[in-house]
């Protein structure tokens, strides 16, 4: 079983910066692909940012050149760094992984719960 727990959300004013975390825990062989995800009330969940386990990246057209994702694999957590924040940022962003486990022995797409994004006056 693993689990992914993110961190880092909040209130912000526009303009200003926010970094997210995700911290996977358990039974972890590696971790491929990750990404972050954002869901807006009322909206369908979008892909904000990826990276492979290899740090390619890639971004939806409405955050480039101002979020930034990483990933320390030593710690099995992966950032978004959040820059320039907009009131339309305003969302639950999601961890996803895709997770080999030790036991039993197999790749499977795990979803964190979310943290809170609100960017507004």
């Amino acid at each position: 079983q693993v689990q992914l727990v993110e961190s880092g959300g909040g209130l912000v004013q526009p303009g200003g910066s926010l970094r997210l975390s995700c911290a996977a825990s358990g039974s972890i062989v590696s971790i491929d692909t990750m990404g972050w995800y954002r869901q807006a009330p009322g909206k369908e969940r979008e892909s904000v940012a990826g990276i492979t386990s290899g740090g390619s990246t890639n971004y939806a057209d409405s955050v480039k050149g101002r979020f930034t994702i990483s990933r320390d694999n030593a710690k099995n957590t992966m950032y978004l760094q959040m820059n320039s924040l907009k009131p339309e940022d305003t969302a639950a962003y999601y961890c996803n992984a895709v997770v080999l486990t030790r036991w039993p022995a197999r790749h499977d797409n795990y979803w964190g719960q979310g943290t809170q994004v609100t960017v507004s006056s």
